[in-house]
């Protein structure tokens, strides 16, 4: 991905969505094309001259200092989603792109003590993620709440791919419209941490092709800080349930994400979700599963 795009289209995306009111700025009465703030007022609001922010939102960040970010960011009233965005952007702009193109990734291994890990959760759906939303281990209970996942044969199991390009996650999702939102957030995030992940590159691209929703979605620029909160999901086994999910970044295995679906003690969630157990621990020991496909 290019850089210089990815910054001057972030910036200005963030731009068009702020209004001068929300950013205190006067009118005075005059008339305006667009809602959102124009380039010299984002450059005051900042304490930097137009020109220099003209430079910056062009997509040359490579010398802008750490507190210049931090003062565009407060004029932009960036989340801390975005903000982060912006940082890793600018730390990527002064990296600069690598001599040659990085090569396909090859699928990250789990360590074995982080499978134990997922098997010994025996209540709860856990699963490993990488950057690019690849499912790269999972517990019983977690293969048995997304079924629907399993059921292609593209290995390894994709959440965005399976989002956009499945025509039953419309069903497993009822909030869809949001999962695919926090979908593209979450890969966004990823392209700015790692703009040159040819693997990333190659899955954007592929949804960009085949998803019109994908696409639309892409094009906003959104990026999203998923680390705790609800979902909603309609199993094709057990029907409607809510679960909570926390996702912990794991800091020995650097690009990989720990999710952890739970449900409400007592409730009729944790019923459904601890009959998927029971059928989980059946299924297992009457095939279980390969090392492979545990990877």
């Amino acid at each position: 991905m290019d850089n210089r795009t990815e910054v001057r289209q972030f910036l200005t995306t963030r731009r068009a969505k702020l209004t001068p009111d929300q950013a205190g700025v006067p009118l005075y009465g005059q008339r305006r094309r667009v809602p959102g703030l124009r380039r010299e007022e984002v450059a005051q609001l900042a304490g930097v001259s137009t020109d220099y922010y003209t430079r910056l939102e062009k997509g040359n960040l490579r010398g802008a200092s750490d507190s210049v970010l931090d003062a565009i960011a407060r004029a932009l009233q960036l989340d801390d989603a975005e903000r982060a965005h912006l940082l890793d952007l600018a730390r990527a702009a002064r990296a600069g792109a690598p001599r040659e193109p990085r090569r396909r990734a090859q699928p990250l291994q789990v360590r074995p003590s982080l499978q134990h890990l997922l098997d010994a959760m025996t209540a709860a759906a856990a699963f490993i993620r990488n950057g690019r939303l690849d499912i790269l281990a999972i517990n019983p209970l977690g293969r048995a709440f997304y079924t629907p996942l399993y059921e292609v044969s593209a290995r390894p199991v994709n959440l965005a791919r399976y989002c956009f390009l499945d025509p039953s996650a419309e069903d497993f999702y009822p909030d869809w419209a949001d999962a695919a939102d926090t979908t593209v957030a979450l890969l966004r995030t990823e392209a700015g941490r790692d703009p040159y992940n040819r693997a990333l590159t190659d899955l954007v691209g592929e949804l960009a092709t085949r998803s019109d929703a994908f696409r639309t979605r892409w094009a906003a620029h959104d990026v999203r800080l998923h680390h705790t909160g609800t979902k909603r999901f309609r199993h094709p086994l057990v029907g409607d349930l809510s679960v909570g999910f926390n996702a912990t970044e794991l800091p020995a295995d650097l690009g990989l994400t720990l999710t952890v679906y739970t449900a409400e003690p007592g409730s009729e969630s944790a019923e459904k979700l601890a009959l998927l157990a029971s059928w989980a621990a059946t299924s297992d020991r009457e095939q279980p599963r390969s090392a492979a496909e545990r990877e």
